[in-house]
């Protein structure tokens, strides 16, 4: 008998990151986001309030959803917004409001690349989207926390949702965010207590990249070199 009770279980959990979607995502037609030229690897390190992340998105198997990430990346659009939705068991969410509550504008939203043959699977990164618009993304992404099969499935809509890319130093971080106290803030379910701040998000160079990767395995050390 567990397993209708981990498919109500996992209805849930979906219905609660495509709920969150509907503040900061709108309707308008899908389009490309930019004609900048899109790598087949991308880095980008996202400094937030507990910590740092970094990201390798994937320019070949999803080229506009990373296309219309690095354009907000450009932009600074992410700086100063905060991870709004923090569910422990499931994903992180955020790119979408500042500390204040409040919805930044967003650009057109675009073509959802679910079907690129990358997982929701723990420490990857997605698109957020309204339920029953499959071409609904726009500025909003969640980390997942753990491997989230349910998300590779069509929903009800016909299309699941598409991932871009991968936490390739800085999980820790991940952690800490998704342990901290939640509740109810102007209206959001699931609000940190305590506001994560992205503070910054810029494109690095795989040069950059690759130290960020070697230190973040290194051990602790008790004194500097």
């Amino acid at each position: 008998m567990r397993f209708p009770r981990l498919r109500q279980t996992t209805a849930i959990l979906v219905a609660l990151l495509t709920a969150t979607t509907l503040y900061g995502q709108d309707t308008r037609p899908s389009a490309a986001p930019t004609s900048r030229p899109v790598p087949a690897t991308a880095y980008v390190l996202m400094t937030t309030s507990l910590g740092d992340i970094l990201l390798e998105l994937d320019g070949k198997k999803a080229p506009i959803t990373v296309a219309n990430f690095l354009s907000y990346t450009d932009k600074g659009f992410y700086d100063g917004t905060i991870f709004h939705r923090v569910m422990g068991t499931f994903m992180i969410q955020g790119g979408g409001f500042t500390a204040g509550m409040t919805k930044k504008p967003i650009d057109p939203t675009i073509k959802n690349e679910w079907r690129n043959g990358l997982k929701n699977n723990r420490g990857t990164i997605s698109m957020a989207r309204l339920g029953g618009q499959p071409d609904s993304a726009s500025s909003q992404f969640f980390i997942n926390v753990v491997d989230n099969a349910s998300l590779d499935r069509p929903q009800a809509d016909g299309a699941a949702y598409a991932v871009f890319g991968r936490v390739v130093a800085g999980m820790d971080t991940v952690d800490k965010i998704r342990v901290v106290d939640v509740g109810l803030k102007k209206g959001h379910k699931k609000a940190p207590i305590v506001t994560v701040v992205i503070e910054k998000v810029r494109q690095v160079s795989d040069a950059d990249a690759r130290k960020l990767i070697k230190a973040a395995k290194k051990p602790p050390t008790s004194r500097p070199e």
